[in-house]
């Protein structure tokens, strides 16, 4: 049997034994459940039978929830639930597209600066620490205000912000998985440094960096959210859980419903992501296992 495939047994088991563990886990599969909600509605937001999410009804402004409209209305006649449900895909898009932004910056940096440290190490460090050094939401809005009203702005500001913190959690991953016996066998036998970063270090850092990427993407929610709120997010008319809110906080008063409804499905699904990273984080960790 040739080394791949001996290797390969062993990761093959580990892989199965952290599904078990992460089914078992209640609350991941609570958190599961709640995240395939939310991305179903989104993605079936243009099937299914709502009305226009930008459509204005002079007639029906502020209705409470009924029949007709099931959230009721906004301040301008607009279906509440036709709007919560193409606002999901803004979030979960911000989420998502933001967190991936952070991985591909930040994790090849974090590779080098823990594998080949000197210099290398302690620029990427420094740089690091300066960022890390701001307040993540300052840094966001400050970014989202320099590129411009946006979602795709946006996110890329989420993104740039949230990268230091996937640069310094693989830097320290790498340290450890590079003083082990495999990654000094693989330079013995005279392997490149690029083949050792990606066939040995890489695949050894990746469930930490899974775990803290589904974490985060809890936070880009929120992130999108704020930014939307202060009017640097989603642009009107178009529907973000972020902008609800900001027209919904005039109308507390008269027409709770608006600030209620954006607001309870932020907090489920920051709920349902951060469920299932704490369920990831038990079962991607070999100690556990």
């Amino acid at each position: 049997m040739s080394a791949v495939s001996q290797t390969a047994v062993p990761a093959k088991r580990e892989s199965s034994r952290a599904w078990r563990k992460l089914k078992a886990n209640r609350s991941s599969v609570a958190g599961f459940i709640i995240i395939i909600f939310f991305v179903a509605l989104a993605a079936l937001a243009p099937v299914l039978p709502i009305p226009d999410p930008v459509a204005t009804s002079w007639s029906a402004i502020r209705k409470a929830p009924s029949a007709a409209h099931w959230l009721g209305t906004d301040d301008l006649g607009r279906d509440i639930l036709s709007r919560m449900i193409w606002g999901a895909q803004a979030s979960l898009m911000a989420g998502v597209f933001s967190v991936a932004i952070a991985v591909v910056i930040g994790v090849p940096f974090g590779i080098l600066a823990g594998y080949f440290g000197g210099w290398v190490d302690l620029i990427i460090s420094r740089i690091t620490e300066a960022l890390l050094a701001m307040p993540f939401l300052i840094m966001a809005i400050a970014l989202a205000a320099f590129l411009g009203p946006s979602l795709t702005n946006a996110m890329i500001a989420i993104g740039l912000s949230a990268m230091p913190i996937f640069v310094r959690l693989t830097r320290g991953q790498v340290l450890a998985v590079k003083q082990e016996d495999f990654v000094e066998g693989a330079r013995s036998v005279g392997l490149g440094h690029l083949d050792i970063m990606l066939r040995y270090i890489l695949p050894n850092v990746t469930a930490p960096i899974i775990v803290q990427a589904t974490l985060t993407v809890a936070t880009a929610i929120i992130a999108e959210a704020s930014l939307s709120f202060l009017g640097l997010g989603q642009q009107p008319p178009a529907a973000s859980w972020g902008s609800m809110l900001n027209v919904a906080k005039n109308f507390l008063t008269q027409a709770p419903w608006m600030a209620m409804w954006p607001g309870i499905a932020i907090f489920l699904v920051v709920i349902g992501f951060n469920l299932l990273g704490d369920g990831l984080r038990d079962a991607l960790d070999p100690r556990e296992n």
